[in-house]
């Protein structure tokens, strides 16, 4: 079963890999200390049976011999017909240790028994002591430890090795624990922020880190989703405010034509009534155009001349205060015309609304770019307030303020339609002293 947590699999992980590596290295350990250990032993009977060997070529062997190399105690001598010639206190009156016979060519082998491996193995060395057809061989054998001949080799080994993979996950559990602490303490703190309070923040450990990059990451995250909840709030409480002053007016209106029928005038009532609505219907059309763009929902583009689509806005507009314009033909853009309209409608809406005399509107290419510039002969624009003003429901304390007609939201809708269309707006002092908006959005590229 998998693990869950990434703890767990990274434990899991490193243990497989543990295994991996440690079961060869383990069984090429085993084999190289048997090795190791058989090599001695042959080594010494081996130089017993050159002892004997070189005795019986002497004509010196006595019937019985005595092994002068510790550890070896069993030596035989044995004729061709398998008769023991000669032999060691241990060995004598017993059968030969082994039948084998070299060649001449090849006169010494090692071999090994373990027909009783709880008594141990027998590792002996047999060795031609001339090379004539009826020559002896010498058999001198060693019998290994009991415990070395059961497997006890292997066992250490694989002891060790379960002990250095214990090791291994003990370790990996340990470390990635240590790690992966903050991560424990980012959930447990994100598990304390709520809707009504985002002002919480994870403390950043010192470091350049993956895990220090990522609490930076979300603390960034959460004070822009503190700043947009915020902003949200103060939307919908300014919404609010918009929408029910003309609706409590409204609503006075109505009800003292309630009370008072008779001394109503008809007219006026109607009159003040459908200006209240039609407030109320700019408000909630402003608000129904933001959510469209906030939405990113798909519109479709096309190539829309700027100045053809200002010419058929000014079609449509008062002529007071008159409105001097300046237009390039042939500057084309993509865009979503109706959005494009709406941003020319209010920018000329709040340059008619502050102008005193005058507002002029340009449509020209520059560079790469098409740009389009609004001004008036107005008030103008504090520096201070040069980007507050694409907020909200902004409240300027000047005289370029929302008093006179607007719902607070055209500039804002400005604002979201250039950045919809990848463009930039900057806002500055007209020739005339008033405001001036100068949008810039990205040619039309011709394929």
């Amino acid at each position: 079963m998998r693990p869950r947590s990434i703890r767990g699999r990274l434990t899991l992980l490193s243990v497989v890999c543990a295994l991996v590596i440690l079961i060869p290295m383990a069984a090429v350990m085993s084999t190289v200390i048997s090795q190791m250990f058989a090599d001695v032993v042959w080594h010494d009977t081996q130089q017993q049976a050159i002892l004997i060997a070189a005795a019986i070529r002497g004509g010196s062997l006595p019937r019985v011999i005595t092994p002068t190399v510790p550890g070896v105690d069993l030596v035989q001598v044995v004729a061709p017909d398998r008769r023991v010639l000669a032999a060691s206190p241990m060995a004598r009156n017993k059968p030969p240790i082994s039948v084998a016979r070299p060649e001449p060519n090849d006169p010494l082998q090692d071999l090994q028994t373990c027909s009783n491996p709880e008594r141990g193995c027998l590792r002996y060395s047999v060795l031609r002591a001339d090379p004539r057809a009826d020559s002896p061989v010498v058999v001198a054998a060693r019998r290994t430890n009991t415990v070395l001949s059961t497997g006890f080799v292997d066992a250490i080994v694989a002891a060790q090795a379960i002990v250095l993979i214990s090791c291994v996950a003990g370790l990996t559990w340990a470390v990635t624990g240590r790690i992966l602490q903050p991560v424990d303490a980012i959930r447990s703190k994100l598990a304390k922020i709520t809707f009504s309070d985002l002002s919480h923040r994870i403390a950043e450990p010192a470091g350049d880190d993956e895990i220090s990059r990522l609490i930076h990451a979300l603390n960034q995250t959460l004070q822009r989703l503190e700043t947009a909840t915020h902003q949200q709030r103060r939307f919908v409480a300014d919404a609010s405010h918009e929408l029910r002053t003309p609706v409590a007016g409204l609503r006075v209106k109505l009800e003292e034509a309630q009370m008072h029928p008779r001394d109503i005038d008809l007219n006026g009532l109607l009159e003040h009534t459908l200006d209240d609505v039609d407030r109320v219907q700019a408000i909630l059309s402003d608000l129904l155009m933001l959510a469209g763009l906030e939405s990113g929902a798909a519109a479709k583009r096309q190539r829309v001349d700027l100045a053809a689509l200002t010419r058929a806005e000014l079609k449509q507009r008062a002529r007071t205060p008159p409105i001097r314009s300046s237009l390039e033909d042939g500057v084309t853009v993509e865009g979503v015309p109706s959005q494009l309209s709406r941003m020319l409608t209010n920018l000329l809406d709040n340059a008619q609304r502050h102008a005193r005399h005058l507002v002029d509107i340009e449509v020209h290419r520059d560079s790469d770019s098409a740009l389009v510039t609004v001004s008036d002969d107005g008030p103008g624009i504090a520096v201070a307030d040069r980007e507050r003003i694409f907020e909200r429901f902004t409240r300027l304390d000047t005289a370029r303020s929302r008093d006179r007609g607007g719902t607070g939201l055209g500039l804002a809708i400005v604002n979201d339609v250039v950045h919809a269309h990848s463009g930039t707006i900057l806002v500055g002092e007209s020739p005339h002293g008033g405001g001036r908006f100068d949008v810039r959005l990205p040619l039309l590229t011709e394929k």
